[in-house]
């Protein structure tokens, strides 16, 4: 947990945010109770909060701000291990957007000046209508946390109004100051439009991963349920064979002088000969349903696989190269996919990763157990590991395993 013992003196809130709206304000020393897990909010149980710290000078305009993500557990608790030191964060944030002090400094997923702590951060939205800066901006000046307000002192200084120069000059510094502003919203607007693209294409490939498991999956039924029709077709087929034999075999011993009984059995056997044809073409119908069923969805699949990706869309440029996906796996480094790679790899990353190793995914998980976590793993009679550590081995083609991944005193 991270003290809230070292917040500033000066004025300092969290607000945590619904949208583009500012749904709950607490002070400092308030979010610091929820830290320590003294108290909890029920409201917001099972959820990942998008927050802001709130740094204020003390006239109430915005000096800092940091955009963090925590997690509330099903008490409503926050997250024991939540550890992000936002404060010192914002001591260190790039310089942002003027919210009526000057330039503030910006602390954000695509503005974090350690990468230690990117994925516990976010992005704000400056969408026209949905700006997160003016809805912060709007909320401190409400002041419903009723900070006290300490106006700015006025000073006398002197101006020389006869040195036009001197004017022109001030003019100038004030101009390039609001150009230089203008130039840092728009590339912070621009990185964070960035992220959203990527969450975007992450979501997408995430969903289109989801909608082919399930076409798959239902495929496999498919070819199940037919394959049992099948088998019961071809059963049924060969009783019916075996009853007509069986009745063809009996008119023959009987022949034309049959007895009433030979009669009644006969007529059985024609009972049940028409039955068990009944039931051949209800099976034969059924089987022809869901062969049309399993080509329409074979069909669809074909499609699926086949259909074009709109223009100018994130999977055009990808396809195009005007983007491209980089992957990061221990052993191979960054690994740039080339657009027809992308469903093998996000199918089993893993295999993937292997496979750019030059072996085969056994032997790359088996390093990766050992690259994670470098202790010997032979064990006893009773199956308990020894865990002495060992030297780790970087390469997994230099990995080889019941020898890497032994001590000394078990490599024998």
């Amino acid at each position: 947990m991270v003290s809230t013992t070292q917040a500033a003196e000066g004025n300092s809130a969290v607000f945590l945010m619904d949208g583009s709206q500012v749904s709950r304000q607490m002070r400092w020393s308030e979010f610091g109770a929820f830290l320590d897990g003294y108290v909890g909010l029920s409201d917001l149980a099972e959820t990942d909060v998008r927050a802001v710290l709130v740094n204020l000078n003390p006239d109430l305009t915005v000096t800092s701000l940091v955009f963090f993500r925590i997690w509330f557990d099903e008490e409503g608790r926050a997250d024991s291990s939540w550890n992000v030191p936002i404060e010192a964060l914002a001591e260190k944030g790039a310089k942002g957007p003027d919210l009526g002090g000057g330039a503030i400094r910006l602390v954000c997923r695509s503005l974090c000046p350690d990468p230690a702590y990117i994925e516990q951060l976010w992005d704000p939205d400056m969408t026209p209508g949905s700006n997160h800066f003016h809805t912060i901006r709007k909320a401190v000046e409400a002041n419903t946390l009723h900070f006290r307000k300490v106006e700015p002192a006025e000073e006398n200084i002197p101006v020389l109004t006869n040195s036009s120069s001197a004017t022109t000059d001030e003019r100038v510094d004030l101009e390039r100051a609001r150009l230089a502003q203008v130039l840092r919203e728009q590339r912070l607007r621009i990185k964070t439009l960035q992220s959203v693209q990527r969450d975007a294409l992450s979501d997408l490939q995430r969903e289109h991963r989801l909608e082919m498991q399930a076409l798959r999956s239902e495929m496999t039924g498919l070819e199940q349920k037919h394959e049992r029709l099948r088998v019961s077709n071809e059963q049924l087929k060969q009783r019916l064979q075996e009853r007509n034999e069986q009745y063809l075999a009996l008119q023959e011993q009987l022949g034309d002088g049959t007895s009433t009984s030979a009669e009644t059995e006969s007529g059985k056997a024609d009972a049940e000969t028409v039955l068990l044809r009944d039931q051949l073409e209800r099976k034969e119908r059924e089987l022809e349903l869901r062969e049309e069923k399993l080509i329409a969805l074979e069909r669809e699949n074909h499609e699926l696989k086949n259909r074009q990706v709109p223009e100018d869309s994130l999977l055009d440029q990808l396809r195009n190269q005007v983007v491209f996906l980089v992957a990061y796996h221990p052993g191979v480094g960054h690994i740039t996919l080339p657009y027809d790679d992308i469903e093998t790899y996000f199918s089993n990353p893993q295999a993937y990763a292997a496979e750019q190793c030059g072996m085969n995914e056994a032997a790359y998980r088996e390093w990766m157990a050992h690259y994670e976590n470098p202790v010997c793993t032979h064990a006893d009679d009773s199956g308990t590991p020894c865990g002495e550590p060992v030297m780790r081995v970087t390469q997994p083609a230099d990995f080889e395993a019941g020898k890497d991944d032994r001590c000394e005193q078990h490599k024998a």
